[in-house]
């Protein structure tokens, strides 16, 4: 039963994965729909990744960040035609209203496949030279455990609004999943006016969020008021919410709220954010009528083009970006040097 505290509801997940009767499941859905249709975002226990896992995932978290800024940098993912890996503070644009850049500084990874398919959705991950133990391993778990969650919560929205979770295969063969990990500095290195993330929306899917237990710092914006609620950091419990992409797919049934990160501690701050779209090239399952053809790839691709690897006409053309199949009909690989 979802947890009524006058903001962000908390959801318990278990009756949807593990129901003990017929109704438990459609409990879960109809809380999931409701929260989604008045927040764009809400709360989860009962989700299944172990605390054992978050917690491994806060540790390498600090083993990589705190690493030497030269060692860091030579991970750019700027360096990287997938968009794996290192982003220094201060590295991305502006976004309308913000004074100054964002404070954090983050690194990426994504589903790990052998071969960089062009323009980069796809392809291998970059990793820090750390033991094994240290950060490569406790990081997988956790992606993969989000990876999983992403899906499940992709089919309760999905019948939410009436539709059946098999849609799923429809647009999401093999999707593009990815995860940012987020290091804030403490207030005191922050400067005066600067967000360690500025308002935003997301632009995709289903995002995943945890934040450092005792560590709140995420604040979401109702869409009626527009006032900030602040999203307590709480112990086991995730944070859930939809992009722009599952707004517009929903016909609006389905908010995608602005939100923001303000760091107010005087000590370092750690989170995670696993980002669930669907397949590259697929549109809109809902509605195979909708006039607008763009594929998640290009949405991805428009908003994040200035950090992808590649030469500037074709950053300037998006929409001749799209793979060119072979004779098998799949995209054309590239082996990544």
């Amino acid at each position: 039963m979802a947890v009524d505290t006058g903001e962000l509801p908390i959801i318990n997940l278990d009756g949807y994965i593990n129901p003990q009767s017929p109704s438990d499941k459609q409990r879960v859905i109809t809380e999931v729909r409701d929260a989604c249709n008045k927040y764009g975002f809400f709360q989860v226990k009962g989700h299944g990744i172990p605390i054992s896992t978050q917690e491994g995932l806060i540790r390498g978290l600090a083993n990589l960040f705190h690493q030497p800024e030269e060692e860091k940098a030579k991970l750019s993912f700027l360096k990287n035609p997938g968009r794996r890996g290192y982003e220094a503070s201060g590295v991305g644009g502006l976004r309308a209203g913000d004074k100054m850049h964002d404070s954090k500084e983050a690194f990426y990874i994504g589903r790990e496949d052998p071969v960089l398919e062009p323009p980069g959705f796809y392809g291998p991950n970059v990793w820090p030279n750390l033991p094994e133990e240290d950060f490569h391993k406790p990081i997988w778990e956790y992606y993969q455990g989000t990876s999983e969650l992403g899906r499940i919560i992709w089919e309760i929205l999905l019948q939410g609004l009436g539709s059946s979770p098999d849609v799923l295969d429809v647009f999401a063969k093999r999707p593009i999943v990815q995860m940012k990990m987020i290091r804030y500095p403490p207030s005191s290195l922050t400067k005066e006016g600067q967000f360690g993330v500025g308002a935003h929306t997301d632009f995709g899917g289903v995002t995943v969020l945890l934040q450092q237990p005792a560590k709140a710092g995420l604040e979401v914006q109702d869409s009626e008021t527009k006032e900030w609620l602040p999203v307590p950091s709480i112990e086991d419990v995730l944070v859930i919410n939809c992009g722009d992409m599952i707004a517009k797919w929903s016909g609006g049934a389905y908010k995608s709220a602005k939100h923001r990160v303000i760091n107010k501690a005087d000590s370092e701050r750690f989170s995670c954010a696993t980002f669930w779209h669907g397949d590259a090239g697929a549109t809109n399952p809902l509605n195979p009528d909708d006039p607008d053809k763009d594929t998640i790839g290009t949405l991805l691709f428009k908003r994040f083009k200035s950090q992808f690897s590649l030469p500037k006409e074709a950053r300037d053309q998006p929409e001749g970006l799209a793979p060119h199949p072979n004779e098998s009909g799949l995209p054309q690989q590239v082996k990544v040097q």
